[in-house]
């Protein structure tokens, strides 16, 4: 064999070699979740890689009432982005369908506009009454942290000192965990008031006429809101019984 036949098949095989590192790396381009596919084994092995390797699923967090996003991926890509802004969007409204917001379609209705109520299993009718419930049937609580009720304690007593409303720690902690397990998102479905459509709400159970006479200024005019809600309780309790610190029952 000649020394100019040696160098033709050189440069063949530099090619041949050269050419497969250009196609792997043009494989390996298009599999940025598929890491582990190697290209020693060639280049049909780094195509069977990249048809068999898949992203793993995330799945998002799950909230006491329901799951606040879904598993990225179930459908295109392109709705990602929209599908974690309407978890974002569904968190901070609660749960339409949970509360019975619904046409006769099944869709919830209104997404533009504030919910009917978020109080925990609220269901209203098309007429907008509340949908009544038997007494063992009501949602159990969700109690908040001993953290939270402390603070929103503290906090309304601060309105409340301002205010001139009288009442203690002590007083608004026993009433609130007797009315609602220390639960801000509690509405009474089953008792008279629910039957008369204002049902009770809240960390002290207030009814809408009650909270809307007995608004503390410088609260939310929101009712499920803690401080305004322990603030307006507070406050009618004062104009009825003298505190709340004299409140040991239903009031």
């Amino acid at each position: 064999m000649t020394a100019s036949t040696h160098g033709t098949r050189r440069t063949l095989t530099r090619k041949v070699a050269l050419a497969g590192i250009v196609t792997a790396g043009a494989a390996a381009l298009t599999l940025p979740f598929a890491p582990g596919a190697a290209a020693d084994d060639g280049n049909a092995h780094v195509a069977r890689t990249a048809d068999e390797t898949a992203a793993p699923a995330a799945f998002a967090p799950q909230s006491p009432d329901g799951a606040l996003g879904q598993v990225p991926g179930t459908g295109d890509d392109e709705n990602g982005d929209d599908a974690k802004r309407d978890s974002a969007e569904r968190a901070d409204r609660g749960d339409r369908a949970d509360r019975g917001d619904r046409g006769d379609d099944g869709a919830a209705r209104g997404d533009d506009r504030e919910p009917r109520d978020k109080g925990r299993g609220a269901q209203y009718r098309e007429d907008g009454t509340l949908i009544t419930v038997e007494r063992h049937e009501q949602p159990k609580a969700q109690a908040a942290s001993g953290e939270d009720i402390d603070r929103w304690i503290d906090e309304a007593l601060e309105v409340m000192d301002e205010q001139g409303i009288p009442g203690s720690y002590e007083g608004i902690h026993r009433n609130l965990m007797r009315e609602s397990s220390g639960d801000p998102l509690t509405i009474n479905l089953w008792d008279s008031n629910a039957e008369k459509n204002i049902p009770s709400k809240g960390l002290l159970q207030v009814i809408d006429p009650t909270f809307e006479q007995y608004h503390v200024e410088g609260t939310s005019k929101d009712i499920y809101d803690p401080v305004a809600n322990i603030a307006a309780a507070c406050n009618y309790a004062a104009d009825r019984y003298g505190s709340m610190d004299n409140v040991d029952s239903a009031y």
